[in-house]
């Protein structure tokens, strides 16, 4: 069976750390196809883990217009900065923690069908309180809240969590 095959892409629009792409695919038929790519840095996020709770962040996001309950992340905008690197930093600029110990849990394609980015969540174990160093004006307004582990699943099997970072993060950090 043949497959997909990008002849070229061309940038239509630049903004902030996003690219907008215009790509041409040859589909296994012979099609020639046009389709639209949100080029995005990656990203990596926490489940930080302290005995049976796990640390959250609650932020307003525009996109959705609301705050959300979510794992802390961000994106890969240091150059040269390593994964693992940018998670130390986001635990420290969104909650206040240094992480003693990161496992990589897996690596989530998010919308695949318009974005390219991937975000790779880790599990933080022997976490060490530091200075928050919020960055964002989110993370300015933010609150960070502990609870159960097994409350955070509650809240995700029932709908009020529902960040897909976190969804993901949360339910593989219950199977270790």
């Amino acid at each position: 069976m043949s497959e997909f095959r990008t002849l070229g892409s061309r940038t239509i629009a630049e903004e902030a750390f996003l690219r907008l792409d215009r790509a041409t695919v040859v589909t296994p038929d012979g099609a020639v196809i046009k389709r639209v790519i949100v080029a995005h840095p990656g990203a990596v996020a926490v489940v930080p883990i302290i005995g049976d709770d796990v640390i959250l962040i609650e932020q307003h996001r525009a996109p959705v217009g609301r705050s959300l309950l979510e794992i802390p992340a961000g994106k890969l905008d240091i150059p040269g900065e390593d994964r693992l690197d940018t998670a130390e930093r986001e635990l420290e600029e969104e909650i206040g923690f240094s992480p003693g110990s990161l496992e990589h849990l897996t690596d989530l394609l998010t919308t695949p069908g318009f974005s390219d980015e991937c975000i790779t969540i880790y599990l933080a174990t022997d976490l060490t309180a530091v200075p928050p160093r919020p960055v964002g004006a989110e993370e300015h307004h933010a609150t960070v809240v502990r609870m159960r582990l097994a409350e955070a699943v509650d809240q995700v099997c029932s709908g009020v969590i529902t960040d897909a970072k976190t969804v993901a993060g949360l339910l593989l950090a219950t199977g270790r």
